[in-house]
């Protein structure tokens, strides 16, 4: 069985491979490793309905479980300085000034310049040996934190954080993005780039609480041990656990590898491909719909890194003491997640509206913002409800994870494109401390402003994208056709060329 796979006029036709063969036409650079894994290995028929349902059920009792808790193990060591400032965290280390405000900025610095040893490091290592070798080594670094003592200190300690969670991201949209196919990754997205670190660090924080003042260390102190510990033991318990892909999920029986890997086929972005190809690398970068989500992804995130750092901070405002104000951290998460659960469920089922949805969402946290801003001090039910409104930012941006999952084909293009996006997302982090100007307390009223105009920035490079995406499906249509299904059992879907070089694919939007 013969079938030219269709791509751009710069990459030949090739036969494809049938399943159980080990001769190939394509060189092996071509082809992912699911290519090769499935043509050297044992076929077992199509697929029941049956069959994948009970394949789907597996990879979340088990994916959906890790990834959730590593996610927000490494959320929580980046978000537990504001719940750290609630047990004097700035008193104790003699901060004035902005210098607060640096410690929030110095992370997402660090992320930037780790992105670039990252972008390499995700394409050829793979994804869950790489998760879990870097969730260890910055759990390691969330515990130096209790014997540093100096602002220079904590920056370094900060810088070193960003650089070494500058993986985390780009590891976990491989993973997804490995296991499940397009209409799938976005429920999944919700529920495991979740808020849960707010649930977390508030949970620690009351617990930390009751220690009692005559203890020997701070309490903040208690608070990075306890974290880091915790962290470090999951870490290595990812390391032996985790698997990178199907092909190699412990949990999934010889039958069920071959067909979790096959389903994958259409979605056209392949698993997993260790060479790195320079022509992807120009492509991402002369990519318009990937400069719109990473540009997307630091306007969001503007407003995120401000909230992460000062939000602990803005309860403490209103009157509640450290112990209540950690307590009512915990609200943030559930809604924060539940809206993010909603709407890529909503922009799973909405088919050609995801970026439409997203942009909807945006609505809520305008809503926030407005109502922390506009109601006075002293309306302490009406600041609460705004405030928690304002953490539904968060449900947009795990939307959009879902958009570069969806739409980058070529391994090297994934790559560099996730890396791009999180360097968006470090860029918003760095920008939005800035913007809660220590002497503007408690209004904050630079930091309201550049918020709501975040916001309403974001919704129209939503639209913009939703068009271009929409607009290329068209032009693709006209010129190709429409896309023809990729056949059971060739290495059709599995070939290592970008989503621009397929004439089959069809950008989700």
């Amino acid at each position: 069985m013969e079938k030219d796979i269709k791509v751009d006029d710069s990459v030949q036709p090739a036969t494809s491979i049938i399943v159980g063969e080990t001769t190939k036409t394509l060189n092996d650079g071509a082809l992912d490793e699911a290519a090769k894994y499935l043509a050297n290995h044992e076929e077992f028929g199509p697929m029941t309905k049956e069959q994948e349902r009970k394949i789907v059920k597996k990879i979340d009792s088990w994916m959906i479980p890790l990834l959730v808790f590593c996610a927000t193990l490494s959320a929580v060591d980046k978000v537990e300085i504001g719940t750290a400032s609630l047990y004097g965290f700035q008193k104790d280390n003699g901060m004035v000034g902005q210098q607060y405000s640096w410690l929030g900025s110095i992370l997402p610095l660090g992320t930037l310049i780790g992105l670039i040893p990252a972008s390499w490091l995700v394409q050829r290592v793979p994804a869950g040996k790489l998760l879990a070798t870097g969730s260890l080594l910055w759990s390691l670094c969330t515990m130096c934190y209790a014997p540093c003592r100096t602002w220079s200190g904590f920056m370094g300690l900060r810088f070193l954080l960003g650089f070494l969670e500058a993986i985390s991201v780009p590891c976990l949209t491989v993973l997804i993005a490995s296991f499940y196919k397009k209409d799938e990754q976005p429920p999944r997205n919700g529920i495991i780039f979740a808020y849960f670190s707010s649930i977390f660090n508030g949970f620690f924080a009351w617990v930390i609480g009751y220690i009692p003042a005559s203890a020997p260390l701070f309490k903040w102190q208690y608070l990075y041990l306890l974290t880091g510990s915790i962290n470090v033991l999951y870490s290595l318990f990812l390391w032996f656990i985790l698997p990178d892909s199907p092909m190699n999920a412990f949990f999934l029986t010889p039958e069920q590898r071959y067909h979790a890997t096959q389903r994958l086929a259409g979605n056209r972005t392949g698993i997993a491909n260790r060479v790195w190809k320079w022509d992807q690398v120009l492509e991402a970068l002369l990519d318009t719909k990937v400069w719109l989500i990473v540009l997307f992804n630091t306007v969001i995130n503007i407003p995120n890194g401000g909230l992460q750092a000062f939000g602990s901070i803005i309860l403490n405002n209103l009157g509640y003491s450290a112990l209540v104000s950690s307590l009512l951290t915990m609200p943030f998460g559930v809604l924060a997640t539940g809206g993010a659960w909603a709407f890529s469920y909503l922009a799973a089922k909405w088919h050609g509206r995801r970026a439409l949805t997203a942009a909807l969402a945006l609505l809520l946290p305008v809503f926030g913002t407005a109502l922390v801003y506009g109601l006075p001090r002293t309306n302490v039910a009406g600041q609460m409800v705004g405030l928690y409104f304002m953490y539904f930012y968060w449900p947009p941006y795990v939307v959009a994870i879902s958009l570069v999952q969806a739409n980058t084909a070529g391994m090297t293009k994934k790559a560099v494109t996730y890396s791009l996006t999180t360097i968006g997302y470090a860029a918003g982090n760095l920008i939005g401390p800035q913007t809660f100007r220590s002497n503007e307390a408690p209004k904050y009223t630079t930091s309201v402003i550049a918020m709501l105009v975040s916001y309403c920035a974001c919704m129209l490079i939503l639209l913009v994208y939703w068009f271009l995406g929409s607009w290329d499906n068209k032009r693709r249509d006209r010129k190709y056709g429409k896309p023809e299904a990729v056949h059971e059992g060739t290495a059709e879907g599995f070939v290592d060329i970008t989503d621009k070089k397929q004439h089959d694919f069809r950008y989700t939007t």
